[in-house]
């Protein structure tokens, strides 16, 4: 994504993952200074893509344990960091997790909130699934709101964005809390997208699956790729699942996720290997419910730009992909949330111009009048 504000506002995240809300918020125009995260495939992909970057310049990757983690060590003092965000763990809020809410030992909001605490950071963003905003969790929403305003801040506001409206070719709600301190609070504004035109998965893979397909020359790639392609024209993704390290191999979801997706030409019985380490092209290309997808397909399905790497073997890549929040939706959020701090840098300004003004008017005294 091309980058169309300045790198002016610094932002710490943590739950970094393989960075789709690190990307998506880099182009909104934080500058990290550091990404926080446990797993060890992740944070090789977070180094892939910032280290020897000029763009990343001053990002720490931190591969830590975050219920252990000391914020002293961020070296930032209290105040000084605009934005705090993060996608904490979805099990305890999703129906794979079996909603167990606070009572999920993985639930780390609390943590989240303590960081909060120590940094007093300008902006807090916060996402996980659509489930944390049913019914059942209202008094923990409170929890969460009651805490962040006992620290000063202000419930900008709680609600679900759909990647499909932000130009992602695929179906993924997603929960997004923000909240700000009074003085930006005021000026932000949260704007969803206007009607817009959805990218379907054809449009999204056109190229990438033509060249895949010319890898395997013949008559049957023709055709196949046609027959593909007039089916991935129909519409966006399923949701794409990463699953976790308990699950077996990489498959594009459940039952119903897959009747989806050979809806669009897709096989989901398993990830596809990389063209240039293609070796069972039948098993790739030609199933009977269509191409697998590689992790490089998927990654374009959940909104990364088709640069960003992935470390590990395929299963744990493909697990990061899945896991990973739409860098577009985090762009047009980070966006807004740069746009207040903008506004309210600017009502400063004027405030101190106007009171400068003040003060370099001579007063009126009785000398004046009597020369005047």
């Amino acid at each position: 994504m091309i980058r169309r504000n300045e790198l002016k506002y610094s932002s710490v995240e943590i739950c970094a993952g393989a960075g789709g809300q690190a990307s998506g918020l880099h182009s909104a125009g934080f500058r990290h200074v550091a990404l926080i995260e446990i797993d060890k495939d992740a944070c090789e992909t977070l180094r892939a893509n910032t280290e020897s970057n000029p763009e990343w310049d001053g990002c720490a990757v931190i591969e830590a344990d975050l219920t252990e983690f000391r914020a002293e060590s961020l070296a930032l003092a209290p105040g000084k960091l605009d934005l705090l965000a993060g996608g904490v763990p979805c099990p305890p809020f999703s129906a794979a997790g079996k909603q167990l809410g606070r009572d999920d030992e993985r639930d780390l909001f609390p943590t989240m909130l303590d960081l909060v605490d120590h940094l007093e950071p300008k902006a807090v963003m916060i996402e996980n699934v659509r489930g944390l905003l049913d019914p059942k969790f209202a008094d923990y929403r409170q929890f969460i709101i009651g805490r962040l305003e006992s620290m000063g801040y202000e419930k900008c506001y709680w609600d679900i964005l759909e990647a499909k409206d932000y130009g992602v070719p695929q179906l993924r709600p997603r929960a997004i809390l923000v909240a700000m301190k009074p003085e930006y609070a005021r000026h932000f504004e949260h704007r969803k997208p206007d009607a817009t035109k959805q990218v379907s998965v054809g449009e999204a893979l056109e190229d990438s699956m033509r060249a895949r397909y010319e890898a395997a020359p013949g008559p049957r790639s023709d055709e196949a790729f046609k027959k593909w392609y007039e089916k991935a024209l129909r519409g966006v993704a399923p949701t794409v699942v990463g699953g976790s390290k308990k699950h077996g191999g990489a498959d594009l979801g459940p039952t119903r996720a897959k009747r989806a997706w050979a809806e669009l030409g897709v096989c989901g019985l398993g990830v596809a290997n990389e063209p240039h380490e293609m070796r069972d092209m039948d098993r790739d290309l030609f199933a009977p419910a269509g191409p697998k997808l590689t992790v490089t397909q998927a990654a374009v399905i959940q909104g990364f730009d088709e640069d960003w790497k992935f470390s590990g073997r395929k299963t744990a890549a493909y697990r990061q992909v899945g896991n990973a929040f739409p860098p577009p939706v985090a762009r047009a959020v980070g966006e807004q949330i740069y746009a207040a701090f903008e506004a309210a840098e600017a009502e400063a300004k004027a405030k101190a111009e106007r009171n400068r003004s003040r003060r370099e008017v001579p007063p009126v005294t009785a000398a004046s009048v009597a020369a005047g």
